[in-house]
């Protein structure tokens, strides 16, 4: 969508081409590494060559961990443990942004790993009891729970008396992390993931929202507006809600799994779940917001994006609807190392920001780590826009010294 966004009165100051705020906690050497990691993913060719090369020799196990830190990881995570994060929090807070812990390792699909994530998670739950700087705390379901169980759940599979006793496991865990939450009161998001497994994670959150979200927000599900039938499951969700007596919770992002999507939707000859164009995302997602916001005595809304029209609409509608900046139902959110532009404009106009924060040793968020400088790339320019920013605040200190 191209809709020009009028000024809007109230927010004199939100100017997301303001770097001097965007960067202001950046160091000049932070801002050189910055630009030059950002330089090296607006080349695809160099991208592609990189990241192969960095998996490979991960698997070989060569003696790479200290320079993969020093770059990609310092940019895009705030450590291997949570302890390692704390400073990133603090760094953040200085300028209102709060932080969401996401423990990024990729889940090895058994039992102990799913358990390890439950406590990695209960971790940053109880974290924000005495820092209140940590705003939402997060999960994937395949985190706790088996990609195929899902799967099958997802497809209305019966399940053998093995599974069932697996599925129980599952919830048991889910209940586990809720029950955290509640009593930090702190909320929680549930990611979402591939469309052939989402339907056993709504289920999933449909129940732990019921359960948990009868006074206020506390569980949150994500809605990929990539997808064609999510403004529809959106609208849906509340009408269940409304009808449950409880508040939605409701993350709202464009989507992650695109090209894997359409791989597969095409390999096994049914339509693609994703929207042919992005204007037709952007068009939805903007509804979204909009159907939040006209309802937001009953819905929780974290928005989720790099988009600076979304990210304005949002803020427009909130002040045109007389609500207050920091409204405790309206959260914005970016990933950790990018999008600075919005993320620190945002908060100090007075809105309720946070970032995504992940964690985790290097060697296991490299999954993580290698689809941030594909997406970098792959988002028609995203790149090229980070790179544009960090020259023109690099320009502006460079004019301030003379």
């Amino acid at each position: 969508m191209n809709e020009t966004l009028a000024p809007i009165a109230t927010l004199p100051t939100l100017d997301f081409n303001d770097v001097a705020v965007a960067f202001e906690s950046k160091s000049d050497k932070q801002l050189a590494e910055r630009y030059l990691l950002f330089r090296a993913m607006n080349n695809p060719t160099l991208t592609k060559l990189g990241t192969s090369l960095l998996a490979w020799a991960i698997r070989r196990r060569l003696p790479i961990k200290g320079l993969v830190k020093a770059t990609i990881f310092k940019q895009f995570c705030g450590g291997e443990t949570i302890e390692e994060c704390l400073p990133v929090v603090a760094e953040l807070g200085k300028a209102n942004v709060k932080s969401i812990l996401d423990y990024s390792v990729e889940g090895e699909g058994n039992e102990a790993s799913f358990d390890s994530v439950v406590e990695k998670t209960l971790q940053a739950i109880e974290l924000s009891k005495r820092e209140k700087l940590i705003s939402f705390a997060v999960f994937k379901m395949t985190g706790i729970a088996r990609f195929g169980l899902l799967e099958k759940v997802s497809a209305a599979q019966t399940l053998s008396s093995g599974e069932v006793a697996e599925w129980a496991r599952v919830k048991a865990r889910l209940r586990k992390i809720c029950d955290a939450a509640l009593e930090a009161d702190l909320p929680v998001m549930i990611d979402a993931e591939e469309s052939w497994i989402q339907a056993a994670i709504d289920s999933l959150a449909d129940e732990m929202m019921e359960r948990y979200n009868k006074h206020k927000p506390l569980v949150y599900n994500t809605i990929q507006l990539y997808r064609k039938d999510r403004l529809a499951f959106l609208k849906a969700s509340f009408a269940k809600a409304e009808k449950g007596g409880y508040y939605l919770g409701a993350k709202l992002v464009r989507g992650a799994y695109m090209e894997k999507e359409r791989e597969r939707a095409a390999m096994m000859g049914y339509p693609s779940p994703i929207h042919d164009a992005k204007e037709a995302t952007d068009r939805d997602f903007n509804l979204a917001i909009e159907f939040c916001v006209e309802r937001i005595d009953r819905i929780g809304i974290c928005a989720g994006t790099h988009n600076e029209e979304s990210s304005l609409k949002l803020a427009r509608l909130v002040a045109e609807k007389g609500l207050p900046l920091n409204h405790p139902r309206v959260h914005f959110s970016q990933l950790y190392g990018m999008g600075d532009h919005i993320s620190y404009n945002l908060a100090k106009a007075g809105f309720n920001v946070a970032k995504y924060v992940p964690y985790g040793e290097v060697k296991f968020v490299l999954p993580y780590l290698i689809r941030r400088a594909q997406e970098n790339t792959a988002v028609a320019g995203y790149a090229s826009r980070e790179l544009r920013l960090l020259i023109a605040e690099r320009q502006r200190r460079k004019a301030t010294k003379r």
